[in-house]
């Protein structure tokens, strides 16, 4: 039998990052850890080591969230897999609520970004941002906000008893949120086996030199690696320095390895935040 695991996310229950564990740990136990902040994800994990964070990470329409990264590369934990989720949002209020009587639609501010076109279709209701979508719906059950409205998922609605007024309202209906979940690294062998990964998530600095950058992508492509993302992010403090960001792709974990052994010596600085398999 399977030790149960303890999943930190962040956002309430029925919110995305609850969905996409639930995806990625299909047929196991888990129990949830909800947390208001990505710092506090960390932070539980820090605290505990068996415990396992999922993360979003990019969007197909917002792009990548940019804080993940950093919080990711600081935090010491190794990335172990993934999980690609569609975005479907819907809106929904109390059961005695209706079109008649909404003013106000709650939710986080990407939701609300996501489902624009629908919103401009309703100028009378104001949006509200949130921290959670999921969380908007809890609040408005807890405090039985009347005439107010939360945009999340169905999951979310059913979960916390409210009546659906319209559902798969976002805008662009190819709307896929990309997580990944890391853990202690002494944990990761019982996670994922190195005989079946075939992504890698690593972050180099280079030198302010001309062609630096274009070296190490040659060697890349010498290696048959293929790079399936790339996101630079200014060192603070450091004029003209980035930290890039790669998911890497690859058949061979041996060539992979070596790839990544001839490019140390062209970077200032070189990290393997994870390696997995591809979802």
């Amino acid at each position: 039998m399977k030790r149960m695991k303890r999943i930190a996310i962040q956002g309430e229950y029925g919110s995305f990052h609850d969905i996409a564990a639930h995806l990625y740990f299909a047929n196991e136990q888990i129990q949830l850890t909800c947390c208001a902040t990505f710092e506090d994800v960390f932070a539980e994990v820090r605290g505990d080591s068996a415990a396992i964070a999922m993360l979003a990470i990019e969007n197909t329409i917002a792009g990548s969230l940019l804080h993940n990264y950093d919080l990711l590369r600081q935090s010491g934990t190794m990335v172990v897999g993934e999980q690609r989720l569609h975005i479907q949002h819907c809106i929904c209020c109390l059961p005695d609520d209706d079109w008649s009587t909404i003013v106000e639609v709650h939710s986080h501010p990407v939701a609300l970004m996501q489902c624009r076109s629908f919103l401009s279709n309703h100028p009378n209701i104001k949006a509200v941002e949130a921290d959670d979508t999921a969380g908007s719906a809890a609040y408005i059950v807890e405090n039985q906000c009347h005439g107010c409205a939360a945009i999340c998922s169905a999951d979310a609605a059913r979960l916390y008893g409210l009546k659906i007024l319209e559902d798969s309202i976002e805008d662009n209906k190819h709307n896929f949120t990309r997580f990944l979940v890391a853990c202690h690294p002494q944990k990761a062998a019982l996670l994922r086996s190195l005989a079946e990964v075939d992504k890698s998530s690593i972050v180099f600095s280079l030198p302010h030199e001309e062609g630096s950058l274009s070296k190490v992508l040659t060697i890349l492509s010498f290696y048959d690696i293929n790079l399936t993302k790339i996101q630079s992010l200014p060192v603070i403090g450091h004029e003209w320095e980035y930290l890039f960001y790669v998911d890497l792709t690859f058949d061979n974990f041996t060539r992979y390895r070596q790839a990544i052994d001839a490019i140390t010596p062209l970077v200032k600085s070189i990290k393997i935040l994870g390696e997995y398999k591809e979802n």
